[in-house]
Parts: structure tokens; sequence; C-alpha cells
């Protein structure tokens, strides 16, 4: 194994590492923000379901992922390599800064900017759509860019028919509510696992077949399992600051907030999962947040400062990540 290889397969796990800080601590933010568990419980539960998510739904985003650059052998390792390290950096910057940016965003952004610079536009597989299948770049985007919105849709709707149904509730339903809370945690879990461990996988996967270790973008078992536990690894140890911004201060939700928010959101996702769409669990969640705050006619109640700042940071993630690519290719070749 030579050293450049090595660190690519490092910089995948340690993207996949940081995407915990992100978007797996976004699995629990509602729950723990609620107060239905505990932090340890909640990280358990993520844990068990992030580690299921890709056995159970499949490699589709893998596929989508690890097909973007299309160069040779060698090139290929250099690109990938740099691309991670740009999304990393970015990753743990805006994680220390408390901002849920997208950690999608930033792998897409590394890896066509060290791509561009390295064999110009023919280095990347732009695509679009295979019939509901995104492809390449502009696939990856437009999962990126419908499912915020679905994910606010989603939850408006559902806190509606939710308050509907429980209108004449008395404080009996506290207890399904909780139970609901779990359940759709669960399953928020479960996608997050199905998407973003995978997005890692896609990458690990592209790496070996650069290496010619796998003759197919088809992530190996331990592939999949060690950035799922990656993924849980980075939410128990570093992804506090991003549940208290998407859990507190977006917008003061409640337990049957909580049960809307991770249950719309759970459903975009684990569909994305299935045609193979990678989406932002950050951005799901978040707009499925102030998607409950318009549910309840309460869009004054939104902390818009908060969003403003989210969505800037979703803006600026793949030009920043694509500039930071093209230094760190040219890092990445005198060093190596």
């Amino acid at each position: 194994m030579h050293a450049g290889f090595g660190l690519a397969i490092a910089l995948a796990f340690a993207f996949a590492l940081t995407n915990g800080f992100h978007d797996a601590s976004n699995a629990i933010a509602t729950l723990v923000a609620t107060r239905a568990a505990r932090p340890l419980q909640a990280v358990l539960l993520a844990a068990v379901f992030n580690l299921l998510g890709p056995l159970v739904v499949g490699a589709a985003v893998a596929d989508t992922i690890g097909g973007i650059v299309k160069l040779g052998q060698q090139e290929a390792i250099e690109v990938i390599g740099a691309g991670l390290l740009a999304a990393v950096t970015w990753n743990v910057l805006t994680w220390w800064l408390g901002l849920p940016s997208s950690s999608g965003h930033a792998l897409v952004g590394g890896l066509v900017g060290a791509g561009v610079v390295q064999g110009g536009t023919d280095a990347i597989l732009w695509g679009g759509l295979d019939g509901i299948h995104p492809v390449g770049v502009f696939g990856t985007l437009i999962a990126l860019a419908l499912s915020p919105v679905l994910g606010l849709l989603a939850a408006l709707i559902l806190i509606r028919g939710i308050r509907a149904a429980g209108r004449r509730a008395t404080q009996r339903w506290r207890v399904p509510v909780r139970a609901g809370q779990w359940a759709t945690a669960a399953a928020l879990a479960l996608s997050h696992g199905a998407n973003d461990a995978q997005k890692g996988a896609g990458v690990v996967a592209a790496l070996l077949v650069a290496d010619g270790r796998i003759s197919h973008l088809v992530p190996p078992t331990w592939v999949e399992l060690g950035c799922a536990a990656a993924l849980t690894v980075g939410t128990a140890f570093g992804g506090w600051r991003i549940v208290r911004t998407v859990g507190r201060r977006i917008y003061r939700i409640r337990a049957v907030d909580g049960l809307a928010a991770s249950g719309a959101a759970a459903g975009v996702i684990l569909g994305a999962s299935v045609v193979g769409g990678p989406v932002s669990t950050t951005q799901v969640v978040a707009s499925a947040v102030v998607g409950v705050g318009g549910g309840r006619r309460r869009w004054h109640h939104v902390h818009w400062a908060i969003v403003r700042h989210i969505g800037l940071a979703w803006v600026i993630t793949m030009p920043a990540t694509a500039a930071l690519a093209a230094v760190a290719l040219v890092v990445w070749r005198w060093a190596a």
C-alpha cells in the first residue's frame, strides 16, 4: 500500500467522523432537545440504526458519489484525497462555529474542485437524472436542492395533522407522542446511515477501484460498517454543538414538534437513499424544524437570524471546499 492511497482511505473515514459531528447529530437533535431521551440513550439509538442503515437500504448513494470523478488510477487517488481533505477541513471549521453545514455539499465541492484542476471539466461526471435516479454532480445537486423543500413541506403538513388528531387529547397523549419520537428518531438514524454513511463508503469504493483492489463501485461490508461506526463516534464526541443549534436555536420545539420534524425528515431521507440521491441530513432536519414552526402558524417564532446563518453556510460550502481542494491538490502532489 503506497502512502497516498493509505492517506486517502484514512481521510475517507475522517470525513465520516466529521460527518457525525454534523449530520449524524441531527438524527437525535429533536429527541434530546425535547428531553424524550437522555444524551447517552440517544447516541446508543443512533449507533444501532446508523449501522443498520447501509445494510438494510443498500448502496445506491455510494454508487452516485463514487462515480463523480473520472480519472486514471493515480490521478483519481490524488483528486479524491485532496477533495476529502478539503471536506474534512470545512466540516471541522463549521462544527467549531456551531453551524449545521452540509457534509454532502462539502464532499461534492471538494471532489469537483480537485477534479477540474487535475483534468479539466472532462474529469467530472456532470450527469443529471436517469429516470428518478440522480447521476453525477448535477443529479446530486438536484437531490440536495429538493430535499430541504420536501422536508419543510412534509413537516408542516405532519404537524398540522398531528395537532388536529390530538386536539382533544388528555395528558395520556404524552405517552404515545414520546414513543413516536423514539420511533421516528430511530427511522431518521436508519435513513441517515443509509445516506451519509454511503457517502464515505462511496469514496472508499472509488479509491479501491482506482487501486485495483475491487472491480466495481460496490463498497465491501467492512467499509459500510466502518463508515457507519465513524458517524456514531462523531455524534458521541462532537455532535452536541449542532444538536443545540438545530434542537433549540432555530425554533423552540416541544415533544409533538420533535415527532413531526423527525418523522418528516426520516421519510424524505429514506426515499432519497432508495433512489440513490445524496442529501444532507442537516438541511432536511433544519428545514423540517422550520416547517414545524410554520405548521403552527408561528413563523415569527422562528429565529430567522440563525436560519440565515445556516443558509449562508450552505451557499458558500461548495465554492469554499472547491477552492480548498484546489490548494490541497497542489500540496498533495508536492508531499507525494
